[in-house]
């Protein structure tokens, strides 16, 4: 096969792929995971059955490939957010839960996808259930990283991932974006007090001794 025509036959491959993920994120984020066959899947990406498990030898692969394109996507609002959250660690880290509420204003927002993905396979697939925990770990990373810039404990970019995680729970039960608006104001807090507290004291003595008297 001439290399023309296969970059041609791979270069469709690809977007046959893509169009299947797009399709399977779309049906397993709207209706769970368990209650999506492989032909609702062919019927909504209109790739026949045995192209689908050539592509996908079986669903654990699809969820997987579902899971690694959303995280490109999850890590591409974080990057986001923290560009457009002015020039301070402080800032960045608030910029976060900015972008939470945009994405909870969204007409098909279900939550997290691997938060509901662990609720569905946590139990039964191992594989899986360390995707999400490595994909939970390196959101949290990033934050700690902030945190590191801006000054404050380490401790710090676990409460602010737990704000975040909570919201996005919260947010798909209730069906507002409120919840981030909270998390936002509560990470204000945290992040202030942090940065109050690990702030070097200044003292009018020097290391408490009173300086030497002068006559």
């Amino acid at each position: 096969m001439p290399p023309t025509t296969r970059n041609r036959t791979t270069a469709q491959t690809e977007q046959i792929r893509e169009n299947v993920l797009i399709a399977a994120d779309r049906l397993y984020y709207s209706r769970g995971i368990h209650a999506v066959g492989m032909d609702a899947l062919r019927d909504e990406s209109g790739v026949s059955l045995k192209r689908l498990y050539q592509l996908f030898p079986s669903k654990e692969n699809l969820v997987e490939a579902v899971l690694h394109r959303r995280r490109g996507i999850w890590n591409s609002l974080v990057e986001t957010a923290v560009a457009t959250g002015s020039d301070t660690p402080r800032d960045q880290l608030l910029a976060v839960y900015d972008v939470l509420a945009r994405w909870f204003d969204e007409d098909d927002f279900r939550g997290c996808v691997f938060i509901n993905t662990f609720g569905e396979l946590g139990g039964t697939a191992p594989h899986i259930a360390m995707l999400i925990r490595e994909h939970k770990a390196s959101f949290q990373a990033r934050l700690a990283e902030l945190v590191t810039k801006a000054g404050a404990p380490a401790a710090l970019a676990h409460q602010l991932a737990i704000l975040a995680e909570g919201a996005q729970t919260t947010a798909a039960i209730a069906g507002t974006n409120d919840a981030a608006h909270h998390a936002r104001a509560a990470a204000t807090t945290l992040i202030d007090t942090a940065l109050a507290t690990n702030r070097p004291a200044t003292s009018h003595h020097n290391d408490g001794v009173d300086p030497p008297v002068t006559t």
